[in-house]
């Protein structure tokens, strides 16, 4: 069920800045900005030779990469994506075994262009999964 890992995604004040030292110390390609309204974010992604680094910065005084950056004035590690090749049986599995899926539970379109869903932190040690359609 649970594929490769798609990105790690890290929350900041200005994406485009914290994604430039990726290009420049380790040769990384470095996407344009997209701003995602639907998810209250602008986006950047550092492309490597096995993962993506998605560098997200608040999109609008609603979106909760700003309350996120409240608690964690410096930025941080906001969530890891890992690609299944099935959204909607990966997600009924997980509901199943007891996972929380954020919001209402239907998949949105991610950056990728990628139907995509977020399961609650308190299900997997702390840390904010989302799942990516493969």
């Amino acid at each position: 069920m649970l594929g490769r890992l798609n990105h790690v995604a890290i929350a900041t004040k200005d994406a485009i800045k914290a994604a430039r030292i990726y290009g420049a110390a380790f040769g990384a390609q470095i996407s344009e900005a997209v701003p995602l309204p639907e998810h209250g974010v602008i986006t950047v992604f550092a492309t490597l030779p096995n993962t993506k680094i998605e560098f997200i910065e608040p999109l609008g005084e609603t979106s909760p990469i700003a309350k996120f950056l409240e608690r964690n004035a410096d930025g941080g590690i906001h969530h890891i994506c890992y690609e299944v090749v099935d959204i909607i049986a990966s997600r009924d599995t997980l509901v199943k075994e007891g996972a929380r899926v954020l919001g209402d539970g239907v998949p949105k379109i991610g950056a990728h262009g990628k139907p995509v869903l977020f399961l609650h932190p308190k299900d997997f040690s702390g840390a904010l999964v989302e799942i990516e359609q493969a």
